[in-house]
């Protein structure tokens, strides 16, 4: 009986989870416009539907993926491409949305760095380039 109770609420807080984060990606997207303006700037405003399609393809595909443990063994030299291609594009997407809120500079403003702001963007990336560094070659081993 344990059990089956701590199955139904491991499914439940699973879906809860996903509602959440999904609806976090969802207005992320709609917040930084990101279809509006990719059909805008290839001028294809007939063809959203289809960017639409593969936002929510290629979602759909990527977590079946992380369920079921899918795998293509590319070798190192092909996964080293598209890892940096995905930080790449994680790294925009942060980005975007940093610029979006304003982020910076009311951070440079508030602890009165204004002049410093470079400094500060630098500093960023490069904890954030060592953290992932350090994710992916040290603490995934």
């Amino acid at each position: 009986m344990t059990s089956i109770l701590q199955g139904i609420f491991t499914c439940m807080l699973g879906v809860a989870g996903g509602i959440a984060v999904g609806g976090g990606v969802i207005a992320l997207i709609i917040v930084l416009d990101i279809i509006p303006r990719l059909s805008q700037l290839t001028s294809t405003y007939r063809r959203v539907h289809w960017y639409e399609g593969a936002l929510i393809s290629g979602s759909f595909v990527g977590t079946l993926a992380d369920f079921w443990h899918w795998s293509i063994p590319l070798g190192p030299v092909v996964s080293t491409v598209i890892g940096l291609m995905c930080g790449i594009f994680i790294g925009m997407l942060a980005a975007a949305l940093t610029e979006v809120l304003n982020v910076l500079p009311i951070l440079a403003k508030r602890l009165r760095l204004t002049g410093y702001l470079f400094g500060l963007l630098m500093a960023m990336v490069a904890g954030k380039v060592a953290g992932s560094l350090f994710d992916w070659l040290i603490y995934n081993q």
